[in-house]
């Protein structure tokens, strides 16, 4: 790579990153219809314990994941706490400007050598597969309660009406089950691929998952499973901070469902809001009157939890050089 080249990568993507993002998301915020109402709701609630147990929960929540990542990434380097909660915050601007989260790849894997980058691409693969196992399992077990377990409150029935809601449970069911059995077997993909010669390149650097024992694997399911608990109870405090008026158990269920929802609807990150907004609404509306405390609480999850996580990764990426210059 030409050494021009390759300064400008390193001096100006962070930068540029930097700005497209905060005009990405101030767009976004601006486009919030009631946002001043929203705004006045969330300042309002800065001096309940709830919020701040919220804003505590978002640093264990990337603590969690950063740990994640730096049990995976041992495979190829040793990785610090510290250098891997960068990688992770890291990961989370690029995939802010991304669709489904894909640029998150891209972005952790900054931070290691030149040439482990492509290994830890598969490596952020397993850790995403950990997470998304454990939310359709969740999910799945949501979609069960409100189907099969509510029935003492009939708004339950207006949620998963009798055909599709049996239809949304199983093919919920059939596609987790797949995905189980894909993750507890990821040494299957690398000997299908070996098998493939167009793969032949590809390959080497794709071996590492063949290393992952099932210890190993249960252990990465854990931690993505304490994570998940993380962001459901901050999701069931911002709702009642903003009087929504839901019981908890029921909001724990209701919360399972949304985040199945948001893994499986097409996104990009800076345009996930109102896909948010309006999954919240349709599943809480039957169950509250407050639209306006359903929409706040979506709205300074998806801050809390992203935009904030995200701005910080793109000044942690303005620190780091892309490529070597020489």
């Amino acid at each position: 790579m030409n050494k021009s080249i390759k300064i400008l990568i390193n001096y100006f993507l962070g930068p540029v990153l930097l700005v497209v993002l905060c005009f990405s998301l101030y767009r976004q915020l601006m486009q919030q219809t009631d946002l001043e109402q929203r705004w006045q709701q969330i300042k309002s609630s800065w001096l309940s314990w709830k919020f701040f147990a919220v804003i505590f929960l978002m640093f264990l929540n990337w603590g969690i994941e950063a740990r994640k990542w730096q049990l995976l990434v041992r495979h190829v380097q040793q990785f610090s706490f510290i250098r891997a909660l960068k990688s992770v915050l890291s990961g989370c601007s690029i995939t802010m400007l991304t669709p489904n989260r894909i640029g998150e790849y891209g972005g952790r894997v900054l931070f290691l050598d030149e040439a482990n980058r492509i290994k830890g691409i598969s490596l952020t693969i397993v850790g995403s597969l950990s997470q998304l196992l454990v939310t359709m399992i969740m999910g799945c077990l949501g979609l069960f309660f409100l189907r099969f377990f509510s029935h003492t409150n009939s708004n339950a029935l207006n949620v998963l009406p009798h055909f599709w809601g049996d239809v949304l449970i199983y093919f919920s069911v059939v596609c987790t089950l797949l995905l189980f059995l894909f993750y507890i077997r990821l040494g299957w993909l690398v000997r299908l691929m070996e098998k493939v010669a167009a793969f032949g390149k590809v390959v080497k650097h794709i071996t590492v998952l063949d290393e992952f024992e099932g210890k190993q694997l249960v252990q990465l399911l854990l931690l993505s499973l304490l994570r998940y608990a993380v962001f459901v109870l901050q999701y069931v405090l911002l709702l009642q901070v903003m009087q929504v008026g839901i019981e908890v158990w029921l909001s724990f269920w209701l919360i399972t469902v949304f985040y199945l929802v948001m893994a499986v609807a097409p996104t990009i990150g800076f345009l996930e809001m109102p896909i948010r907004a309006k999954a919240s609404i349709e599943l809480m509306q039957l169950y509250s009157t407050n639209i306006v405390g359903i929409q706040t609480a979506a709205l300074g999850i998806w801050i809390i939890n992203l935009v904030i996580p995200a701005l910080i990764g793109s000044l942690l990426i303005l620190g780091i050089k892309i490529v070597k210059e020489k």
